[in-house]
């Protein structure tokens, strides 16, 4: 399927939805109906092929990802459906007679004996097709034309679930509600009376796909899909097979959540799969796999499960957070006050608590609040259940945590009772503040090199309805560090208090480049329950040597760099395989990436000028006229020194930079506000005079 990075705006915060619970409905009648069924009153659970499989597999690849669900305890957790996605079918996928057909070299036995084997574990099936018509270059099937004879198909080879694609629906410029409609009456009255889950795939979403109404697009599947399926996909792919980016994560959960009034049990929104180790950091899947949860999604892995760490797995298999997915209240999460950086979502509980996000979409840590007021909670005692740690707190009110970059936290809110607990004391991620003489604005990330002296700040707040008593805090740092504090420790923290503890720290002048991190432990004690301790970790990156001399960036190491999809690619068009090319001529060095990225490098004050020459790679004139704009900007440490505005294909620029005393240098390309598509953005012949 066709990949996008289109980026969504602010959502619109949405009422609570209130939903009634409902129990599993029994096998269908032989009455014609269309209405969807209750066949999973909470968001089913499963793996897919696609992201991690693409279309290889084969019937040995499918029992041992079966066998695998069980051994990992996965299917214990849940996630009991084994979902194929394109690439089961024959080259030629339907026969003479008009039956969809497997690839005998694939299933040699047909796929009926392989959907009982998952059968015999106690597992389900699913398969894929598209709603459009059989069109070769569009779509690896379709079942246009054949929806009924499919449908029966499906039933009679035991099939538990359907995902029905788009890709040939569009190519034949056929009305997806209208095409869906139909084909979920099929599958409602298949021959064998069979229920089966109906996942709903329209992925085409404007820009990126083209111009299309508003009506063939994936945004307006919520209109009419909660009537005919079980779930339906509400943006394009979520990234690429076998490349997942946290940024499109943040799109699709964003476009998933504007119409969170029509999810009730038994009918979702899909925002796509779920991708550990795919592309994304630890850190960034537990985000996703935290969103999903209280968006009430289907929780369907990407990934394939032979292959992932134990930590994915034991995230995958958390019980209080699946445990919110499958709450029996089926009800989506909303954002509690505005858009930004940092966000509060809230999901009501069938027990009448809440399950609270704080998300922190930035590139730093942060420490996130809100109250229990604010989340629609009434009442002067909370217990917080943190989701992912197990620690169960008491608060008077408010709900903080210290979140990662690209992280969040997840509480489970319930009325206190009793005598009061174990106060809610959020322990600060070390926050380098100052790097030498420069002080570094809130919500930049520190670099640093060998040398250089630090200031770390840990702060601690007390939430609870008791003191901590002997607060402290003990910072550690690599070795050949030194980490010395600057401030004394209160004797107590008092409830709505915080102190902040002050280090300097020291790096060697040979500290090796790379990432390196400070670890704070924070410690206190609590009347009743003796001392307890918290640690919190911060990433520190330590630069490389500036370039010495008239340095080509593109052979120089980077300190980090980001690509709109793929990765940046030295010397050739992001994608590789073709050479930097703008109007007609080619450039031996330079940066290919796609919008939006950035490439940062460290120059330590050593560089005097930049050059350069940027534009849309010649490649995008082989892909059509669509899209191909973007912006490129010239950042030193924070400070913008060059602006391109909107760039085409046609009209590349030149850049000639003052570099004067700029320690860190960001080049950075936008989409131009019109998405990432075909957006092939070249730093050509990137030069630093230093």
């Amino acid at each position: 399927m066709k990949r996008l990075s289109a980026l969504l705006g602010g959502l619109l915060a949405a009422a609570l939805v209130t939903a009634s619970l409902a129990t599993t409905a029994a096998p269908a009648s032989a009455a014609p109906t269309t209405q969807a069924e209750v066949i999973s009153p909470t968001p089913y659970m499963g793996w897919n092929t696609y992201y991690g499989l693409g279309g290889d597999f084969t019937d040995a690849t499918i029992r041992s990802v079966a066998d695998s669900l069980v051994s990992r305890g996965l299917a214990k957790a849940g996630y009991d459906i084994v979902w194929l996605d394109g690439g089961w079918q024959a080259d030629v996928s339907r026969s003479e007679a008009g039956d969809l057909q497997p690839n005998p070299a694939k299933f040699p036995n047909g796929l009926k004996p392989m959907v009982d084997y998952i059968h015999s574990l106690g597992l389900k099936a699913g398969i894929y097709t598209d709603a459009g018509p059989y069109i070769p270059g569009r779509c690896g099937l379709g079942s246009g034309g054949y929806y009924q004879r499919d449908a029966d198909q499906f039933a009679a080879w035991g099939f538990d679930a359907v995902k029905v694609d788009y890709l040939c629906g569009i190519a034949a410029n056929l009305d997806p509600k209208t095409a869906f409609t139909e084909f979920a009456h099929a599958l409602r009255n298949n021959a064998s009376h069979r229920p089966m889950i109906f996942n709903l795939c329209n992925p085409v979403t404007s820009p990126d796909w083209g111009n299309y109404p508003e009506s063939q697009q994936s945004t307006f599947s919520w209109s009419y899909a909660p009537d005919i399926a079980q779930s339906w996909r509400t943006y394009t792919d979520v990234g690429f097979q076998g490349d997942i980016k946290f940024k499109d994560v943040l799109r699709n959960y964003d476009a998933n959540a504007r119409h969170p009034e029509v999810v009730k049990p038994g009918a979702f929104s899909d925002p796509d799969y779920l991708a550990p180790e795919l592309g994304m950091s630890d850190e960034e899947f537990r985000t996703q796999l935290t969103l999903w949860s209280v968006a009430a999604a289907p929780l369907v892995i990407g990934s394939d499960i032979r292959k992932l760490s134990a930590t994915t797995i034991a995230m995958l298999t958390d019980p209080d957070v699946v445990a919110i997915n499958q709450d029996p209240a089926a009800v989506q999460a909303v954002r509690v006050g505005p858009a930004g950086t940092t966000e509060t979502w809230v999901k009501r509980l069938a027990d009448g608590g809440r399950a609270v996000v704080l998300l922190n979409r930035g590139d730093s840590a942060k420490t996130l609040t809100t109250t229990a007021s604010a989340v629609g909670l009434q009442g002067p005692r909370w217990t917080l259940k943190n989701a992912w740690t197990n620690a169960v707190t008491e608060s008077a009110g408010t709900i903080s945590a210290a979140v990662p970059a690209h992280g969040t936290a997840l509480f489970r809110v319930e009325p206190a009772t009793g005598v009061p607990g174990i106060p809610h004391v959020t322990a600060g991620i070390p926050q380098v503040t100052q790097v030498g003489n420069q002080t570094l604005p809130e919500g930049t990330v520190p670099v640093v090199a060998g040398g250089d002296e630090l200031r770390a700040e840990v702060a601690v707040r007390n939430d609870g309805l008791l003191p901590v008593l002997k607060p402290a805090v003990a910072l550690a740092a690599p070795s050949g560090w030194t980490a010395s504090p600057l401030t004394r420790a209160p004797r107590l923290l008092a409830p709505g208090k915080s102190t902040t503890f002050a280090f300097t720290v020291k790096l060697p002048l040979g500290a090796a480049p790379g990432d390196a991190a400070l670890t704070a432990t924070t410690s206190y004690d609590v009347i009743g329950h003796g001392r307890l301790h918290q640690a919190t970790v911060s990433p520190v990156v330590v630069a490389p040597e500036p370039p010495d001399g008239t340095a080509a960036l593109s052979h120089h190491p980077w300190i980090s760099a980001t690509s709109g999809w793929m990765s940046p690619t030295i010397d050739e068009s992001v994608g590789g395989g073709s050479p930097i090319s703008l109007v007609g001529q080619t450039y031996p060095t330079g940066i290919g990436v796609a919008s939006p990225s950035l490439v940062r490098y460290y120059l330590g004050q050593q560089c005097s000028r930049f050059t350069a020459t940027v534009g849309l790679d010649d490649a995008v004139r082989n892909v059509g006229p669509e899209g191909a704009t973007s912006t490129f900007q010239v950042i030193g440490d924070g400070k913008v020194l060059y602006d391109s505005g909107v760039i085409d294909r046609d009209h590349p620029q030149q850049v000639d930079v003052n570099l004067t005393g700029v320690h860190v240098l960001d080049l950075v390309v936008g989409d131009a506000g019109d998405g990432g598509y075909n957006d092939r953005a070249d730093w050509a012949a990137p030069t630093a005079t230093c």
